[in-house]
């Protein structure tokens, strides 16, 4: 654990996935973190993180740049920059980038740990798989 109380990006945990690219700028592996996590992602145009929950932990989506498709459960919107979707503890939602532009958001996570799983997959299962078809 560390004590550092700034963070650059350059200090960042950075996990590039398909679809979209994380850093995390606050969490207990870079910070004395205990009740939150802050992740800066970025999106290229028209990808995103599918269908998805978190057992223990609840989520803010915060859009710095650019429009995101967010779902939460079963309910869709459009965020543009300066507005949220909170995300309840084990519900499920997932954010694209349906514009033809890079997004960037903010994902706020509470608390820092959990015990079980960080994330569980739902994009397989229905009807998660056929929401957006």
């Amino acid at each position: 654990m560390s004590n550092r109380v700034f963070i650059t990006e350059a200090e960042a945990i950075k996990e590039e996935f398909k679809g979209r690219t994380n850093f995390w700028m606050c969490r207990p592996e870079i910070a004395d973190a205990q009740g939150l996590q802050i992740c800066r992602a970025a999106l290229p145009a028209g990808e995103g993180h599918n269908f998805h929950r978190h057992p223990e932990l609840e989520e803010v989506i915060y859009v710095l740049e650019g429009e995101v498709e967010q779902w939460v459960e079963k309910e869709k919107h459009i965020l543009k920059p300066g507005e949220v979707a909170h995300i309840p503890r084990d519900v499920i939602h997932a954010t694209f980038n349906s514009s033809g532009r890079d997004v960037i958001i903010l994902a706020i996570l509470s608390p820092a740990s959990q015990k079980g799983p960080f994330l569980v997959d739902m994009s397989g299962e229905e009807p998660w798989k056929s929401l957006r078809a």
